[in-house]
């Protein structure tokens, strides 16, 4: 299984669309989550869920096609889990060869960690992820602004926070040794059960937008 997050930054590169399609498929991801997305971008998947059109809630700043989160996957969605705010993050539940698993896509602070909004999106996203958790195993994917090996991009209380959370969770954050990485994902050790993983990345020159993509491929054996 391989599970893949990309910010696409609002698609400020809509000139690069075809490459960043190809980039999307490329990965050949069987979940894929999306963020800062447009509708312009489909990549080949067999089902698509995503969080409403930006335009809605602010029609001068946002482009009629864009919205926050998108979750493209082949795994068939039996139902969606209601969020701390539906524009920001979304939840559904696939049904895999390896049980139901939860998946939250989302953006943590969509102002970056620097902006006063960022605490209180963090604490409404953490208790998203400790509710759901109740529910069954969970990914947690997409967009954190937060960086966990390094200096790049962070702030001590909102690594701490979230790990902390992770960890009285029982979800392991498979991407935390990446540096330079604020796009991570996370999922529930009893859908791992010791699985291998494996890191990939892309757009490492920051040509198609400014982050870098980063999927996990777990060999269950």
């Amino acid at each position: 299984m391989k599970i893949a997050a990309w910010n696409i930054e609002r698609l400020k590169h809509k000139r690069k669309l075809d490459a960043v399609l190809t980039a999307a498929n490329g990965v050949q991801a069987d979940i894929l989550v999306l963020t800062e997305t447009d509708g312009r971008v489909r990549p080949d998947f067999g089902y698509c869920l995503e969080t409403p059109p930006l335009f809605e809630i602010k029609p001068e700043y946002y482009g009629s096609t864009e919205n926050r989160v998108s979750i493209f996957t082949n795994y068939k969605p039996v139902r969606q889990y209601p969020t701390f705010d539906k524009y920001t993050a979304l939840c559904a539940e696939l049904e895999t060869g390896r049980g139901n698993l939860l998946v939250y896509g989302t953006i943590i602070g969509v102002f970056g960690n620097r902006n006063p909004n960022f605490s209180a999106c963090l604490s409404a996203q953490i208790e998203d992820i400790r509710r759901l958790s109740e529910f069954g195993s969970v990914c947690v994917a997409g967009d954190y602004n937060l960086s966990f090996c390094d200096n790049y991009y962070y702030t001590k209380q909102g690594r701490a926070d979230l790990l902390k959370c992770f960890s009285e969770s029982k979800i392991e954050l498979l991407t935390k040794s990446c540096p330079e990485c604020i796009d991570h994902i996370a999922v529930s050790e009893n859908f791992l059960r010791g699985a291998a993983v494996k890191i990939e990345e892309w757009n490492g020159d920051k040509a198609l937008s400014d982050h870098k993509g980063i999927a996990a491929e777990i060999d269950f054996g």
